[in-house]
């Protein structure tokens, strides 16, 4: 394998790996969005390394949720409701009472309301609950 190969493999990991924190971090902040960042992540773990990838896929908590996007499954109900929810209590808890910057409030409201729109025009996954 030549050298360029075996960079551009330790560069995707690398992305990959990075994604994967951010994906991590929007399951609790609601401001980050998971789905693109998991998505990315298994898109440079495919051409960056095969164990990875079998890794990602096949993972108990990461895995159902990228087949069900890809396949265009959607996401649980419940799994939007309680992503709005919690994304609208953590951004109108944060315009209220921590941001005196007006157009910080203006980014921060017509964000939510972006991934809002997003969330609620994915297909949703029938589920037996």
């Amino acid at each position: 394998m030549s050298t360029w190969v075996k960079l551009k493999k330790i560069s995707l990991c690398a992305v990959g790996c990075v994604s994967l924190v951010l994906g991590i971090a929007g399951i609790i902040l609601p401001v980050l969005p998971t789905t693109p960042f998991l998505l990315l992540t298994a898109a440079c773990f495919a051409k960056g390394s095969d164990r990875f990838y079998h890794w990602l896929i096949t993972h108990r908590w990461f895995g159902e949720y990228i087949e069900n996007y890809r396949s265009g499954r959607g996401m649980p109900m419940k799994t939007k409701i309680a992503t709005i929810s919690l994304l609208w209590l953590s951004i109108g808890t944060s315009v209220i009472f921590f941001v005196d910057f007006f157009p910080a409030k203006v980014i921060m409201l017509v964000s939510a309301s972006c991934v809002s729109g997003y969330l609620i025009t994915r297909p949703t996954l029938k589920t037996n609950n």
